[in-house]
């Protein structure tokens, strides 16, 4: 059910994707009914949360079976302590991806708004959506006189406008539930050292989601639902050499891991040295010693020497027996997103970057080898347009047929054949927005309702 006004987009960036989604493929096989009701439906639910969490399981440590059932007894206990507690946690497994447990999301709920109100940034309203409580960074106005204890209403800074540090905000501003303040307005903003913690408890979230912090780190993973089936696309064997080449934050690398039961070689890179620690702290917390993590720019990691060195990049072509490309891209289907304050240059930016790490990835890539390719964003020029040019610019690949493949084929507009969109898979939300206040049947309605994400596989010959 749509509550939030359609995304935020600067007007160039609007006209920009209904070119893509109204593009003439796509017109004459829908129609212009059709496919601007896609468009339409694509800016509405991008701006609300999916309508399940999405729980990768530590299948390696633990039968699923086990893990679903502390995790009942950890969220059970939450919802004891918390006024927000009236309805249990259903935790389901999926049918057909067999590390995976769906939370349905309760939401919109019919929460009352108060007179004492806290902005936060759209990054932190994005999170209370899907489960967070309020940390103190995200904090950007509170009221001159709050106190830790105070009941307050969250709202969303949806545009990015609000001054830090203001005690009201009139702005637009979204609402997504009411907490209790866990600190005075002096504690937040009066300060010179930066402050941590939960700024504001949620106790009537609008969408009710659990909050999954500190509840069994190296049991529960929280993962959309597309990334987590990159990981299986992908198919990694116990003993192989994978490379993971835009690791960071790392939770693909460490599903890799998992799923080669830690056994084998997963190499991580990214090219921003702070997020290297964070790939390293997740897989000490899921207790994998296969991940070796290196801070490198992956457009450089083919050595121009043939003869082995070092054990770290960069690296002899023809090194690994699969590669992941989950490419830096526009992110435009992540959700929820109630505001895009990009420019079209920037979202157009990232094409280039993308080919050449493809370039990188193909020749690190044995022959035999898979390479899988994904984002997270819904253009066609990230997306389909890239498995054309690569399967024009590379005659050693082929698409491949992906598994699991629950999301809907690749989109029109690339010139790519019937056979070839098959064979990608592309996460649509647009095309199952319906929601009429009652969940979809489980995995339906999970499955569907995701993020936008786009998934391409393709063999070395």
């Amino acid at each position: 059910m749509s509550i939030f006004p359609r995304i935020s987009l600067k007007p160039e960036v609007a006209d920009y994707l209904k070119s893509v989604f109204l593009n003439k493929e796509v017109l004459a096989a829908v129609g212009h009914q059709e496919a601007e009701c896609r468009f339409q439906k694509l800016l509405t639910c991008l701006s609300h949360p999916p309508s399940h969490t999405c729980v990768r399981a530590s299948i390696h440590l633990a039968p699923l079976e086990e893990i679903r059932h502390k995790l009942a007894q950890e969220l059970e206990k939450q919802m004891c302590s918390s006024s927000a507690g009236e309805v249990s946690a259903q935790i389901v497994p999926h049918p057909r991806i067999p590390d995976v447990l769906l939370l349905p999301v309760d939401g919109p709920r019919p929460v009352k708004r108060l007179g004492s109100e806290v902005v936060v940034g759209a990054q932190c309203g994005g999170a209370v959506l899907r489960g967070a409580h309020v940390f103190v960074p995200g904090i950007v106005a509170c009221p001159k006189y709050m106190k830790a204890g105070d009941a307050v209403s969250v709202l969303s800074d949806s545009e990015g406008r609000c001054t830090r540090g203001a005690t009201s905000f009139h702005g637009s501003r979204v609402f997504v539930g009411n907490g209790v303040a866990q600190m005075d307005r002096s504690a937040i903003f009066c300060t010179d050292e930066p402050v941590k913690g939960i700024g504001v408890r949620m106790v009537e979230p609008l969408y009710q989601s659990p909050s999954f912090d500190g509840v069994l780190p190296d049991m529960a993973f929280l993962q959309n639902l597309p990334s987590v089936v990159v990981g299986h696309v992908l198919g990694p064997r116990p003993g192989e050499r994978i490379l993971d080449m835009c690791a960071a934050p790392g939770g693909k690398t460490c599903h890799i891991a998992a799923l080669m039961r830690d056994q084998g070689e997963v190499v991580a890179l990214d090219r921003i040295r702070n997020k290297i620690d964070r790939i390293r702290q997740n897989a000490q917390m899921l207790h994998l010693r296969s991940i070796k993590v290196y801070c490198f720019d992956s457009t450089r990691a083919v050595s121009s020497d043939p003869s082995p060195r070092a054990e770290g990049p960069p690296f002899p072509p023809e090194s690994f027996d699969r590669v992941l490309l989950d490419a830096p891209c526009s992110g435009l289907g992540q959700r929820p997103n109630m505001s895009c304050t990009w420019s079209l240059k920037e979202i157009c930016s990232y094409q280039p970057l993308q080919r050449k790490l493809f370039q990188a990835a193909v020749r690190l890539l044995k022959k035999g080898g898979v390479l899988v390719y994904s984002t997270c964003t819904v253009t066609l020029s990230e997306n389909e347009e890239q498995i054309a040019w690569a399967l024009e610019t590379f005659p050693c690949l082929t698409l491949q047929a992906q598994e699991p493949h629950i999301g809907a084929e690749g989109m029109l507009g690339a010139g790519l054949s019937p056979e070839q969109l098959r064979l990608l898979q592309r996460f649509s939300p647009e095309l199952t927005w319906d929601r009429t206040g009652t969940a979809a049947p489980l995995p339906c309605g999970a499955d569907g309702d995701t993020i936008g994400f786009f998934i391409a596989k393709f063999l070395k010959t």
